[in-house]
């Protein structure tokens, strides 16, 4: 009897042991993941800048600086009990400063840090739809709302235990491509619109005129960021790491992630060169950004094959959606934000119900996963332009949205900060 209790006894501290071990290695990959995610904040600032003009540099670079700022406090304030506190399914709960208790795998404070720079991209994409002509103060108001309700509301509804994930099948988008990229550009399409168009993009007639922007290194630069950081967007996102389910799930993400962004790439580049002649690096960029929003809803469900069909058709619907913006409803995006992550985010969110090797159509699993899909996309799309609306016209009727006529032409740089990015 007492060999067998000192055998129960070691074998209890032995399961002791693995499961603190566990909840340790999750909360460092995590915490690792959260980081690289935070790093997509450096390559926003890179590829926006790039495709805006020299004379907004500051500005473009401190709005993505003052989204993770103003998106931490906010978050962390309010708008992380809205979207995982428990409720009535479709809001959270008023967690003011997060001190409530939401995960037992990891510290809460970790599953807190790897939500708030997913708050904070969402809040990032809108930047770059509205460069070179908005005003600093308007845009550091949105920042704010975005992370502290826009945000947090649809989220819930997917991520926070919501009606969508409630469905009877439920609404399956694994690291945000609605949740984030949708919100999103959403948002950037509602901002772009109400603000017009940049001084001089279009002519009388509605001919639409390029305006390059000044430094293809740094988008290119910023592209390579983001992939780097879209590992630790989409493997993060399975909140574990130990264990060999976990480690199999991991590898898979990376997989399907990394083929994606390179068929985005391919035929972007591709439909562009037999269209018009010439390869070009800018929209190729657009490209790869486009595969990996596509891939993060079902980065967890397809197969590597899967995978590269989906970044296959996103690098050519990007090119369609800037040109159907750019052309047909004259909406100027600098950087193609709309097109990359509201557009592909809605694409790639769909794809899921066609692909997903447990559950998609193209499995012979039934259309009911994409039916609930689609409830996902239109709902989320709805409130993100509903809301946005609502702010943007506030914005513009009590504070006013975009900068005056001279500040425009001469540069929002000099105007709104008093410094210019390049010093001769």
């Amino acid at each position: 009897m007492t060999d067998t209790l000192i055998i129960a006894d070691k074998i209890g501290t032995f399961e002791t042991a693995l499961a603190e071990y566990a909840f340790s290695l999750n909360t460092v990959w995590v915490l690792v993941a959260a980081a690289l995610v935070f790093f997509m904040q450096a390559g926003f600032a890179l590829v926006e800048a790039g495709f805006t003009r020299s004379k907004n540099t500051t500005n473009i670079l401190f709005k993505n600086l003052m989204d993770f700022v103003l998106g931490t406090i906010t978050f962390w304030a309010l708008g992380f009990g809205l979207m995982f506190g428990t409720n009535n399914g479709f809001i959270g709960s008023f967690d003011l400063f997060s001190t409530g208790s939401y995960r037992t795998d990891m510290p809460d404070m970790a599953f807190l840090i790897f939500q708030t720079v997913f708050a904070a991209t969402a809040a990032t994409i809108v930047s770059g739809a509205m460069a070179e002509r908005t005003k600093f103060n308007a845009y550091l108001i949105f920042s704010a709302v975005i992370s502290l309700c826009i945000y947090p509301i649809s989220g819930h509804w997917a991520w926070g235990g919501g009606w969508l994930s409630q469905l009877t099948v439920p609404f399956h988008d694994f690291a945000g491509s609605s949740v984030v990229h949708l919100v999103g550009g959403s948002a950037a399409l509602v901002g772009a619109a109400v603000l017009g168009p940049r001084i001089g993009k279009y002519g009388k007639n509605g001919e639409v005129k390029a305006i390059p922007g000044h430094n293809i290194t740094l988008a290119t630069l910023g592209v390579f960021v983001l992939w780097i950081g879209w590992f630790g967007f989409n493997p993060g996102s399975q909140l574990a790491a130990a264990g060999v389910a976990n480690a199999k799930a991991i590898s898979l993400i990376f997989v399907t992630t990394n083929i994606a962004a390179a068929g985005g790439a391919l035929t972007t580049m591709l439909y562009i060169w037999l269209k018009y002649k010439k390869p070009t690096l800018s929209m190729t960029l657009n490209g790869a950004l486009a595969g990996l929003v596509a891939i993060t809803a079902g980065c967890d469900a397809v197969s590597p094959g899967g995978a590269l069909i989906i970044g296959l058709m996103a690098g050519v619907l990007v090119v369609l959606s800037v040109e159907f913006f750019d052309r047909i409803v004259k909406i100027d995006d600098p950087v193609g934000a709309i097109s990359v992550h509201g557009v592909n985010g809605a694409f790639g969110t769909l794809m899921v119900g066609f692909f997903s090797t447990s559950q998609g159509l193209f499995y012979g699993q039934g259309a009911a996963l994409l039916k609930t899909q689609a409830i996902g996309v239109a709902a989320i799309a709805g409130w993100a332009i509903a809301a946005s609306l609502v702010l943007f016209l506030g914005l513009k009727y009590f504070n006013g949205l975009r900068v005056e006529k001279r500040i425009e032409e001469e540069g929002l740089d000099i105007y709104e900060h008093g410094e210019s990015a390049y010093n001769s």
